[in-house]
């Protein structure tokens, strides 16, 4: 699944340590989502959409292989 959560972060200047804080997960696990390593839960993927005011479907994108 494509994100362009490490982009969002350099928009509002959030570290990966802080955007996890935010959304009550490790600096791994959102480590992960960025290098697409891990597919986030919905629960998460709207957290996240929520700290950057944006639609989830802004943040991530499905790819040919999900």
């Amino acid at each position: 699944m494509k994100n362009t959560i490490k982009v969002e972060r350099a928009k509002k200047n959030i570290t990966q340590e802080e955007l996890a804080k935010m959304t009550d997960v490790s600096r791994q696990t959102i480590n992960a989502i960025e290098t697409k390593r891990y597919t986030p839960s919905a629960i998460l993927a709207i957290k996240i959409a929520g700290v950057f005011e944006v639609s989830v479907h802004d943040i991530f994108e499905l790819e040919e292989n999900d």
